[in-house]
């Protein structure tokens, strides 16, 4: 019987963003917010280890001054997954352990979605898992709702913004949401570093089309938790009702 592998969790946590400047450090019931995702993840029991990754010295004192573990990470990189593959190398992470990028805006994070998410590692095979969860046409219509179309093993056929799969008949099949939290195999997330961006991925702006063009299988796992991750400013006063009541 194969051993559940190591995992840890990495939160990437930007100081610019187009909507929002600053957010990991905007302030929810007197914490800043990437103290609220680091509290929820630690929760997991999956985790050996939680840890901020930033490219900010505000952020990364503010971390320190909570002793949230903290690494200085690259200002230039293309993507959060590039920044969680430095900080994971600069944790040691070893090939055969899992890394898990937590998205550093979503305060009130479910400790039981990172559980599911890591179930399918209980399998040597398994690479890459991310999450999904139903959802209705109407909501589907938004191309900022990405759209998972799986296979009945559980594997990742496609993501898209675009309606899929398409009802041609008129009928109304519900869809699933991707949730955009994932867990890699280090062997699998050092690859993605090194591969080039994918013609889908740029077409599509969906970084994980890099890994179907490249063959990579990622296991899905549905889950009925929701998410309720911060976009703009306006997104904080739901978030905070929310963590007022768990």
């Amino acid at each position: 019987m194969s051993m559940f592998p190591l995992c840890h969790g990495i939160i990437p946590a930007r100081f610019e963003s187009s909507r929002f400047p600053g957010k990991p450090l905007a302030e929810l019931l007197g914490k800043p917010m990437f103290w609220h995702v680091y509290d929820r993840a630690r929760q997991c029991e999956q985790l050996q280890s939680v840890t901020l990754a930033t490219d900010d010295e505000r952020i990364f004192k503010a971390a320190e001054a909570l002793n949230v573990p903290v690494v200085m990470t690259a200002a230039d990189h293309a993507s959060g997954t590039d920044r969680v593959l430095e900080a994971a190398r600069k944790i040691g992470v070893g090939d055969d352990e899992v890394v898990v990028n937590i998205q550093g805006d979503e305060p009130a994070l479910e400790p039981a979605m990172l559980t599911e998410l890591l179930s399918p590692f209980e399998r040597e095979t398994t690479m890459i898992a991310t999450l999904v969860s139903g959802m209705n046409a109407q909501e589907a219509a938004s191309p900022d709702r990405v759209k998972a179309v799986v296979s009945q093993d559980g594997r990742a056929l496609y993501f898209s913004r675009a309606m899929v799969p398409f009802d041609r008949d008129g009928g109304q099949g519900t869809f699933h949401l991707h949730i955009g939290v994932y867990a890699f195999r280090m062997e699998a997330l050092a690859r993605f570093g090194e591969l080039p961006p994918s013609p889908l991925e740029q077409r599509e702006r969906l970084e994980q089309l890099r890994f179907l063009e490249n063959g990579y299988d990622i296991h899905v796992t549905e889950t009925a938790h929701a998410c309720h991750g911060v976009d703009r400013p306006e997104d904080l006063e739901t978030v905070i009702r929310i963590l007022e009541q768990k």
